[in-house]
């Protein structure tokens, strides 16, 4: 399956990504972890059977415009955003596909929606990222202090990809190919070379974070099947026992693992293919 550009205006923002052609298959909507964009799910779409698949650019993310200047990148936020792209498709009821932080976006959007989400599949997260509530005011202060000093960054420039494609290298440790994808889509054309299109508030420390126990009552509200995928090891961010568990709190959840690294979707894509399409066929 190949992925097409495509521009879609949303509630006054742009919106863009890459989609298959329009067909009788399943709708999926495809949603990028932090700082990824909709190149993500180019390796899995070709592995993919027939469907009708959308990866979108999330907000500030890939080719999609940022958020208006002082609004904020919030969780509210990104979850309305997702069924307003859904109303612009047309899709009243779609799957819902997720890697990292859009599997953290899709699980809850799972959750609050229920009547939209026809299955949901979340690879290397459920639920987001948990705060601990003594940490509560220092990540508070944190995020006020950096958002204040935001203006006076500049951002930075390369002369070629040869260095943004070896730093998504060795962050994610991600192949040459892998991370070229995301690179080449997550840069623009500068004065003197080359720069990420992000937007620098996506670098902004989180200023609330939901707490485990909120974490479970969302999972637990997931009325949809539910498809977890998981890389071995398991991040440092995410461990054992705690992904595990919120598993467990899933009303119809199951869980395939395999050896691999947090970009598994994009690294070995057939065998993330094979437990997609095994799901969606059940």
């Amino acid at each position: 399956m190949i992925l097409q550009p495509f521009s879609l205006p949303v509630a006054g923002n742009h919106v863009a990504g890459l989609r298959s052609a329009a067909g009788e298959g399943p709708r999926v909507l495809a949603l990028h972890g932090w700082l990824d964009n909709a190149a993500s799910f180019v390796p899995l779409a070709a592995a993919l059977p027939a469907m009708e698949l959308v990866a979108m650019d999330l907000p500030g993310h890939g080719h999609s415009t940022h958020l208006p200047p002082g609004t904020q990148y919030n969780t509210p936020g990104a979850l309305c955003h997702v069924l307003d792209v859904a109303d612009a498709l047309g899709w009243d009821r779609f799957i819902l596909l997720g890697h990292s932080m859009g599997a953290g976006i899709a699980s809850l959007v799972a959750a609050a929606a229920p009547e939209r989400v026809e299955r949901l599949i979340a690879i290397e997260a459920l639920g987001g990222l948990r705060g601990p509530e003594d940490e509560t005011a220092q990540r508070l202060r944190e995020h006020v202090r950096a958002a204040r000093a935001l203006p006076g960054k500049k951002l930075r420039v390369f002369p070629d990809l040869v260095a943004p494609v070896r730093a998504r290298m060795m962050a994610n440790q991600l192949s040459e190919p892998c991370a070229r994808l995301l690179v080449e889509r997550g840069v623009m054309a500068v004065d003197g070379g080359f720069s990420w299109c992000s937007d620098q508030r996506l670098m902004l420390p989180t200023a609330m974070r939901l707490s485990e126990a909120q974490i479970d009552d969302l999972l637990a509200a997931i009325e949809c099947p539910t498809q977890v995928i998981y890389a071995t090891p398991a991040q440092s961010y995410y461990p054992e026992p705690l992904r595990s568990d919120r598993i467990r709190l899933l009303r119809d959840g199951r869980l395939s693992v395999f050896p691999g690294t947090h970009h598994l979707h994009m690294e070995h894509p057939q065998q993330v293919a094979e437990v997609i399409a095994t799901f969606l066929a059940g």
